[in-house]
This record gives C-alpha cells, structure tokens and sequence, in this order.
C-alpha cells in the first residue's frame, strides 16, 4: 500500500509530506509516476510531496497517516535507509575510510568519490561502494588486503551502464595509482576490478574471493533492501525499454544462479547464499 503523512515539513517556501510504500520501492516509483509526482522529490526511500499535491495522492488511493505512524510503517516494512547510508553520511564516512587506505592522497579520493555520486547513478552509488567496504570488513575481520580495498573503490568507479565499465574502471586504477602504490599493487587492483564483470574467480584467488564476495552481498539482503537493489538497477538502466530490460535482467539473474558457487568464502556463504538464491529465484519467476 501507498501511504502519506500531513503537511508538515518546511522547505523552500511551502511544508511537505512524505509518501512511502510498505511493499516496494517499485510500487512507490508506479504510484508516484501515475500522478505527477516529479522524480526528483525520491529521496531513497521516500517522496518528498508539497502541500498542494497532498488531497490530491489521498484521493488516488495514498492511505493518509500520522508522521509517526508513517515511520513505524517504514521501519516494519523493511524498507527504511539507515542514518549512515543516506547521501552526506556516506560522503562523510567514505571520506574517512578513504583517508586512512591512503592518508597522503585525500585529491585521488574526492575524484573517486565525486564518480561514485555521478547524478546518473542509482544503485551504483557511493551506497553501493560503502555497503562493498562494509562487506569486506565483515568478511575480513576488517583485515582486507589494501590492494582488495582499493578494488572495491576503483570496481565501479566508471560506470555507463556498458559491457566495459569493468575494464574502463581497471584502466582508470592502473592510472590513477601509477607512481602511488607499487607496480604489483596497481596490477593487481586492476585485475581485482576486472574479475567483479563476471564474479568468478580461480579456486584459489583468496583476493577475488573477498571482493566478488562484497559485490554481491546484496543478492541476500532481506526482502526491503533488495526491493531497493532492483528498484535502483532499474533506474540505472532508465535509458532501456521495459521489454529489453526484461530480457537483460533476466540473462543476468540466470547468469548468477549458475555460478557454483555464488560466493566463495565461507562467511559468505553462510550469511547470504540460501537468501540470495531465493531472492533470484523469486525475481526471475516475475520477470518471466
């Protein structure tokens, strides 16, 4: 269901409410898209609406609420974003990660950081890259070689939405990291965020293990946050027809339910294999 709290939030001259769904970040995009709401009122897990539209979302079927029950809705629903994760939070957080992987180049990383906040970004966002880190350090007992944490920053650092974003992102860290870190070390960055095009590491590449495994922690969020996940990877992938998107969704969920294994570590599989397949398999069968 869609659902709406009163008036009540000032901001550039009028009070706002918010409209969220209790169901999925999709249903929202849908309910708000039918009525006229602007895309850039989305503030991750929420609309920002002004006053005039509030009657309006109530008689298309928005389910009127108090701002606290409005909360406790989205917290139930699973779909609440954490304090951290919200835009200035990351920014502040990665900053500080940045700085202590390499404290004598803060330049290098706010140029990673400004490509991971390019507008056209959804899922690949510098969300996305905090949630890898986090992964990593769950994976790792924060012990993750430097070169594994670098790769995660470098991974998606380019992104288009294109076959090479994986090798342009390679090449980016082959040549921002020249003359930073060792020659070894900057190969070995690059081939990291190379392996992360297919998710398939040698039986034996304990770095790429790491990384592949972070990059795909998402697949076994619990129901909300992989609501999330799709609803940005659509938004990624905006410029796609639905039916095109469909059929390339599909190949991609197809191609990550054959990998044996999903993850490699053994954390890994114990935190999130069981719910990743299920998520997949629940998103093919609707994409089907």
């Amino acid at each position: 269901m869609i659902f709406i709290d009163p008036p009540f939030w000032p901001a550039h001259g009028t009070i706002f409410s918010h409209l969220i769904s209790d169901t999925s970040v999709a249903e929202l995009h849908a309910f708000a898209e039918a009525n006229g709401v602007t895309e850039r009122a989305f503030d991750l897990n929420h609309y920002d609406v002004p006053e005039r539209l509030y009657a309006e979302l109530v008689a298309a079927g928005a389910t009127p609420l108090s701002g606290k029950e409005l909360a406790r809705t989205l917290v139930a629903s699973g779909l609440r974003i954490k304090a951290k994760y919200r835009v200035k939070s990351v920014a502040t957080v990665l900053e500080l990660r940045w700085n202590a992987l390499l404290p004598d180049q803060p330049e290098l990383g706010a140029a990673l950081l400004a490509r991971w906040n390019e507008p056209h970004r959804n899922y690949h966002s510098a969300t996305h890259l905090l949630a890898v880190l986090e992964a990593l350090d769950l994976l790792s007992d924060r012990a993750a070689p430097r070169a594994v944490a670098l790769a995660a920053w470098f991974h998606d650092a380019v992104y288009n939405g294109t076959a090479s974003d994986e090798e342009d992102s390679a090449v980016l860290a082959q040549t921002c990291l020249n003359g930073i870190v060792e020659p070894s070390e900057v190969l070995e960055v690059a081939r990291l965020a190379r392996l992360t095009a297919t998710h398939s590491p040698a039986p034996t590449d304990d770095a790429g293990h790491l990384l592949c495994d972070a990059d795909l922690a998402i697949l076994g969020a619990e129901s909300g946050e992989y609501s999330r996940y799709l609803a940005g990877v659509r938004r990624d992938f905006a410029h796609v027809s639905e039916d095109d998107f469909t059929k390339g969704r599909a190949a991609v969920v197809r191609q990550l339910l054959a990998l044996d294994p999903m993850f490699h570590t053994v954390k890994a599989r114990e935190l999130w294999d069981v719910k990743a397949r299920e998520n997949l398999g629940n998103e093919l069968a609707q994409l089907s």
